[in-house]
């Protein structure tokens, strides 16, 4: 196998809280897809998981903090649809900041680990 073939190691940040719950890439993700979409449904499918998954997901966010991430519409004339609150946009930009931060804090650790390890 070509050096250019192994996949480089990277830190993954998970945030564990009291109660077993977490925040995780995965968290972070739904919520992007929910900013993108409009919709749980539709976020759940990009990430290959249903809605009831993707709505536990959300439900889990939204207990873990003070303010909610996602607020949600049911049907009516324009149709049911989800939107991240301001606070869930915080969220997400203080999580990427916080990945970006871990990655570069343990670069170099990171490079030697990828330099050291067998294929």
């Amino acid at each position: 196998m070509a050096p250019q073939d192994i996949a480089l190691l990277k830190p993954v940040l998970r945030i564990d809280f009291p109660e077993n719950a977490r925040l995780g890439r995965g968290k972070i993700q739904l919520l992007e897809h929910i900013r993108d979409t409009g919709s749980i449904s539709a976020a759940g499918r990009a990430m290959d998981m249903s809605y009831r998954r993707a709505w536990q997901l959300v439900d889990a966010l939204n207990s873990m903090f003070s303010e909610p991430s996602v607020t949600s519409q049911r049907g009516g004339k324009q149709g049911g649809g989800a939107v991240l609150t301001p606070f869930g946009e915080e969220l997400i930009r203080r999580f990427r900041h916080m990945e970006a931060t871990l990655a570069q804090a343990l670069g170099d650790d990171i490079e030697w680990l990828n330099k050291n390890r067998s294929s």
